[in-house]
């Protein structure tokens, strides 16, 4: 096999990775009424099954691009799919809603050292040429709405044809397969000296968890409850205590002195808020299709294959080339100014509305805005950091918009019951409710582009990698 045809498989590889990762959230969307059915979980609490995952996932990234750089990434993306086989075998034969979120916790915690090791083992193959990387980016960027289109459209046809378990049964041939390929295809990977924190990893999850946890049960138990401030207490306490614990720590998991670096910070707090717009968008829209427009699963599936198909294609064909032209920082603006107004547009859902008025085209304008502003913020958030600190860079990049997923669900689960998107039974209060959440996710999308247009620096001309289009003699974040 040549060089360039290794390479080639290596990047698909990658990308199945990443398109895995994102299809084991969105595949369960269309599920989500089927699930609530059989499992009885509540309206309010539905959205575990999407958070527990999350969580897992957002809390171990930092241990994982850690690990990574420990011990290579090749052995920990290894790893990563045999846990995730495990936590999809769980979560396919759960009876019970306990036994359901386990195993969505052990498939978070396969896909953190998945991830990272993916994105450590892209730069390793590819970080030497700046206009190859970036190539290599947007496949890998495209790899993620193309899980989200696979997802729905798979989860609808699973759901409505076969059962719910099977979102969950087709995870098992595919970590067969890509286990049985990984020795030969990726290369093993640069290893360093070091310890593991895995106290900080712990420390952090659970201070994630608890946090979202304390968002999530506010509504139902009140604002002003004592169970609301004591675990939102905790969970500051314990997200302090992290950071305060990585400062004082020889060998942090993640070293403080990273985010000195410029452009890092603020690429990554538009992933978060990337994140936090997109997704709670995402698992609400499932809801509106299914219990207001009255979609079956395969219906719903398909009718969100549009979107997501538009994400795909944007990554691919549009945003590499809006780059090189205008530059990620404008991209990465701009689009999230599509994005909200897109959102904007879907917080006109109407209870008797229909898809092709009331969904269609304000999703295709969402769609544009995540097209534009995730490769030029991915690319920049990783492309700021040290070579050496690759896995940490990649590591935190998907926390960031691991954990802007998770605490935005959580915050427009919030606001979606405080407006009646717990009354399953009035089809008007509900649309209320959906509608509160995509106004307010098109704010969060608003905020987010405001504070890049402040946040993020120009780079010199002709500088940059990933992010960035770049001379070819001159190294990935230059």
């Amino acid at each position: 096999m040549s060089d360039a045809s290794r390479r080639g498989w290596a990047l698909g590889l990658i990308a199945t990775a990443q398109f895995m990762v994102i299809m084991d959230t969105s595949i369960i969307g269309v599920a989500l009424p089927r699930i609530q059915e059989d499992l009885g979980f509540s309206p309010g609490n539905l959205s575990w099954v999407f958070n527990a995952y999350v969580v897992a996932f957002a809390g171990l990234l930092l241990l994982g691009g850690r690990l990574a750089d420990l011990f290579g990434a090749r052995r920990v993306f290894t790893i990563g799919w045999a846990v995730l086989l495990v936590g999809s075998v769980v979560a396919g034969a759960a009876d019970s809603v306990a036994v359901e979120l386990v195993g969505r916790i052990v498939q978070g915690a396969g896909a953190a050292l998945v991830a990272p090791a993916a994105l450590t083992l892209l730069m390793s193959i590819f970080g030497s040429s700046p206009r190859e990387l970036t190539r290599a980016l947007a496949v890998y960027g495209a790899a993620a709405p193309a899980g989200g289109t696979a997802g729905v459209f798979l989860g609808g046809l699973i759901t409505e044809y076969a059962s719910w378990p099977g979102v969950f049964w087709i995870n098992v041939p595919i970590a067969v397969l890509v286990l049985a390929v990984t020795r030969v295809l990726l290369p093993a990977g640069s290893r360093t000296r070091g310890s593991v924190d895995v106290v900080g990893a712990l420390t952090v999850t659970v201070g994630l968890g608890a946090l979202v946890f304390a968002v999530v049960r506010a509504p139902e138990v009140g604002w002003g409850a004592a169970q609301t401030w004591l675990v939102l207490g905790a969970a500051l306490l314990l997200l302090a205590g992290f950071v305060v614990s990585q400062a004082r720590r020889s060998q942090p998991l993640v070293p403080l002195r990273i985010f000195r670096t410029p452009n890092l910070g603020a690429a990554n707090l538009a992933q978060a808020l990337l994140g936090a717009a997109w997704v709670a968008m995402w698992f609400y829209l499932n809801l509106y299709l299914q219990q207001v427009l009255g979609l079956g699963a395969f219906a719903s599936g398909a009718a969100l294959v549009p979107m997501t198909a538009l994400v795909m294609v944007g990554m691919v064909a549009l945003a590499p080339r809006l780059i090189a032209r205008w530059g990620s920082k404008a991209l990465v603006v701009s689009g999230l100014l599509v994005l909200a107004v897109g959102l904007g547009w879907l917080s006109f859902v109407r209870p008797d509305g229909a898809y092709a008025v009331d969904v269609l085209p304000a999703t295709l304008v969402a769609a544009l805005g995540m097209s534009l502003a995730f490769i030029p913020s991915l690319g920049t958030a990783i492309s700021s950091a040290p070579p050496q600190d690759g896995g940490l860079a990649s590591g935190i990049v998907n926390t960031s918009y691991q954990v802007g997923s998770a605490l935005g669900l959580a915050a427009m689960t919030a606001v979606g019951a405080a407006f009646g998107a717990t009354a399953s039974d009035d089809l008007v209060a509900l649309t209320d409710g959906y509608s509160a959440v995509f106004l307010g996710a098109g704010v969060i999308a608003l905020v987010a582009a405001l504070l890049s247009a402040v946040l993020l620096r120009t780079p010199p001309a002709a500088g940059g990698g990933a992010g960035e289009p770049a001379r070819e003699s001159e190294p990935v974040g230059a």
